[in-house]
């Protein structure tokens, strides 16, 4: 449970800040961006990789761009629902402003009574989100998939590192959810990834997952064999902000920085010795803690010794490394940042987790500059402006900071105190407008086991049916909306549509 060592914490009752959001496609925006080209731009780290950030721009751009056209495009039809020829007219505009059509049976009772913009709006979230879904998985924009040359070198670099697995546990506030491919730079395909509210991930599952893992080396060499001498590395990525820290830092722990960083650490030392104790001493893990402040995506990184011993207020910053380093050739900041890890760490590191944290920090400064240029330093929104929650398992496309609050769960029941963050975050981003909370519900399944499609189906239809329950209020005022979607992981096909709260209601025959 997400919040089962957080009952002691009196600032839980603070509910999220309303965010300052700036639209992407805005004219604000375009102007910034026509003053801004990173392959000219002088004041740079020489560690700094200037094709990927021009890369990773256009993809943010492509993909929250989708979502930014929502409300001004639903504005232009709003001012034509009276209209004779208004169904033909709002269709002909999506399809060209949005590359989707709206639901007609929506459209067709504009006449009767006010067009119902609550559910166009979901409507449109939900398939903004499919157009993203499908293009991540097609064509893998990220470059980031198994088959992709930049993963099979990032895999080769960790296991040289003496890991066989990297596990990392985000916070599942939507402005981590670019944690791995932006913030840290790393193969979406070559991490696994769940997200839980203040980065507090279940024990249980965590061991368990470990356990397939090295079920997996002996039987079938899978990362590697089980003889070769790697160990599994798990992270915990907890955040704060630097601009605002008593109000945008980590919701589940009252934007107490300590609380988040000690309780992340106590989370890491408790399964390693879950795993110890169940599997004795010579079944070891490695633990790292890693912070983000939001507002810049510079890391902190509290340097291990070779036992895992970290401490709290002790740590080796990477905006600091930026400065340092800024001024020296490429190969002598890399020199210096390797040098400065092992120097942070509380007692003698291990060369191979040294190795590892050096390259984060580098692949750190790429994303310091990719925000200092392109937002001038810190984030526009310094609080939360996510456009939808992402419910149950999965949602490996979804790589952008701010556009989805993740919640982990198999139940409601058991997942309530990270879904109920959401939903209060939501309730400040879009109830407050007048606009539903969209919830996109997903469980991934392995296509080879039998009856593996119809059961996740089922976990759709059941998770659906709890949030329906829970938030009665809100579904009942049309203020909140779900979209159910099942993929296959042992494909590279995108995830399939399997259901939605604004599916026709068909009539009752008697």
């Amino acid at each position: 449970m997400a919040f089962r060592n957080l009952a002691r914490n009196n600032e839980l009752s603070r509910g999220p800040t309303a965010p300052r959001k700036r639209y992407m496609n805005s004219p604000e925006f375009q102007k910034t961006l026509s003053h801004w080209d990173i392959t000219t731009s002088l004041d740079q780290h020489p560690l700094t990789d200037v094709d990927e950030n021009n890369h990773l721009k256009e993809y943010e751009q492509q993909v929250k761009g989708r979502f930014d056209k929502i409300i001004p495009v639903l504005k232009t039809i709003s001012a034509l629902q009276h209209e004779q020829d208004f169904v033909d007219r709002a269709q002909q505009i999506f399809r060209t402003e949005m590359g989707y059509e709206l639901p007609v049976d929506v459209l067709e009772k504009a006449w009767i009574c006010p067009l119902d913009m609550r559910a166009l709006f979901a409507w449109c979230v939900f398939q903004s989100h499919k157009q993203a879904s499908d293009q991540f998985f097609e064509s893998d924009p990220l470059n980031g998939s198994e088959a992709s040359q930049e993963a099979r070198i990032f895999q080769s670099f960790l296991n040289q590192c003496g890991f066989h697995l990297l596990d990392i546990t985000p916070c599942s506030d939507g402005r981590l959810a670019h944690s791995i491919a932006y913030a840290l730079r790393i193969p979406f395909s070559a991490v696994r990834r769940r997200s839980h509210a203040g980065a507090l991930f279940d024990i249980e599952n965590t061991v368990n997952r470990w356990v397939k893992t090295e079920h997996r080396r002996y039987r079938e060499g899978v990362p590697n064999s089980a003889e070769t001498p790697t160990r599994y590395l798990k992270v915990v990525n907890y955040h704060f902000s630097s601009l605002d820290p008593s109000h945008q830092g980590c919701a589940a722990h009252g934007s107490d920085d300590s609380l988040a960083a000690s309780e992340g650490l106590q989370r890491l030392l408790d399964f390693r010795e879950a795993v110890e104790k169940s599997f004795c001493c010579g079944a070891s893990v490695e633990l790292l803690l890693i912070g983000i402040d939001t507002d810049t995506d510079a890391i902190r990184v509290h340097t291990p010794t070779n036992s895992s011993e970290m401490m709290l207020d002790k740590w080796i910053s990477a905006l600091d490394l930026y400065e340092e380093t800024k001024s020296l050739p490429k190969d002598q900041a890399l020199e210096r940042i390797n040098q400065r890890v092992h120097e942070s760490a509380p007692g003698e590191a291990d060369k191979g987790m040294v190795a590892f944290i050096t390259r984060m920090i580098a692949n750190n400064i790429s994303q310091i500059d990719y925000v200092r240029q392109l937002h001038g330093g810190s984030y526009p929104d310094v609080g939360h402006a996510e456009r939808f929650i992402g419910v149950g398992i999965g949602f490996k496309e979804v790589h952008l900071r701010n556009l989805t609050y993740f919640s982990h769960l198999d139940t409601v029941e058991e997942g309530s105190p990270d879904l109920d963050v959401g939903i209060k975050i939501f309730k400040g981003l879009n109830v407050s407008k007048d606009l539903p909370i969209p919830v996109v519900v997903r469980f991934d399944y392995s296509g080879g086991v039998p009856g593996a499609r119809e059961r996740a189906i089922a976990d759709c239809v059941r998770v659906d049916n709890a949030i329906s329950s829970r938030y009665r209020d809100l579904v009942e005022d049309g203020l909140l909306h779900t979209f159910l979607t099942i993929r296959d992981r042992d494909q590279k096909a995108p995830a399939e549509v399997v259901g939605s709260s604004l599916d026709p209601q068909l009539q009752e025959e008697h």
